[in-house]
């Protein structure tokens, strides 16, 4: 099984980019992943291989907390079908996009860039299975 976050547009912000990488890094130590960057909203599920499951990123979806996310990261490994996350940019995903998606995830009621959405998965995606692990990462609740 393989995580693939599509989001819309590059990293500009260098802080950013140094932070996903770091996030990213430290993910792969549990688990295969992939980043691929869609030129607009129009082409994020050309980006999706086919067979994946389709995760979206859109304040219309349910809200998880890190332990919810940690369940299914490892209902998704027991499946063992690939997993997409997709980020849109500023005008958001795409109705078709959203009938697509398996599952539709709010990180919050707020509005963040999409740039700051894409580190908050990654760190997500990484204390999901720090959780899982028992490791000391996470000390929420």
């Amino acid at each position: 099984m393989q995580y693939r976050v599509v989001a819309v547009g590059r990293l500009r912000d260098a802080g950013v980019r140094a932070a996903c990488d770091d996030y990213l890094a430290r993910l792969k130590r549990y688990a295969r992943v992939e980043e691929r960057e869609a030129k607009d909203e129009a082409r994020i599920l050309e980006a999706v291989p086919g067979g994946s499951r389709l995760v979206v990123l859109s304040e219309r979806g349910e809200q998880w907390t890190s332990e919810e996310l940690a369940a299914w990261t490892a209902r998704w490994e027991m499946d063992g079908r690939d997993v997409a996350f997709a980020i849109g940019g500023a005008e958001g995903v795409p109705e078709p996009v959203l009938e697509r998606a398996e599952r539709v995830w709010s990180l919050s009621r707020l509005t963040f860039p999409h740039e700051l959405a894409r580190l908050l998965v990654y760190e997500q995606l990484y204390r999901a299975y720090t959780i899982r692990r028992g490791e000391p990462y996470h000390r929420g609740s």
